[in-house]
C-alpha cells in the first residue's frame, strides 16, 4: 500500500468519525431543520468517504456509486424540504 493510499484511507476514517458526531445532531434534534441538515451532512460525508476509498483502492466503481449516492442525497434533501414546508415545519 502506498503512502497516498494510506493518507486517503486515513481521511476516510476521519470523515467516518465526523459522521458519528453529526449523528448525535440527527438523533437529538431539537428541531426538524437540525435533523434534516444532519442527515444531509451525513449523506455528503458518505459521498466523500466513497470517493476517498475509491481513489485509495483504485476501484472506479466506488466513484460511480458516490456520484449516484450524491444525486440521491440531493433529491432526498429537496423532498424533505418540500414536505416540511407544506406541513409547516413539523414532521
Amino acid at each position: 500500500m502506498t503512502l497516498l493510499s494510506e493518507v486517503l484511507l486515513a481521511g476516510a476514517g476521519a470523515f467516518i468519525l465526523l459522521s458519528a458526531v453529526v449523528l448525535y445532531r440527527v438523533l437529538v434534534g431539537p428541531t426538524m431543520q437540525d435533523r434534516v441538515i444532519g442527515v444531509n451532512a451525513i449523506g455528503t460525508n458518505i459521498v466523500v468517504i466513497l470517493a476517498l476509498v475509491g481513489a485509495a483502492t483504485e476501484l472506479t466503481a466506488a466513484l460511480d456509486i458516490a456520484i449516484v449516492y450524491a444525486l440521491l442525497n440531493f433529491l432526498m434533501s429537496i423532498a424533505i424540504s418540500k414536505f416540511t414546508v407544506e406541513r409547516g415545519g413539523v414532521l
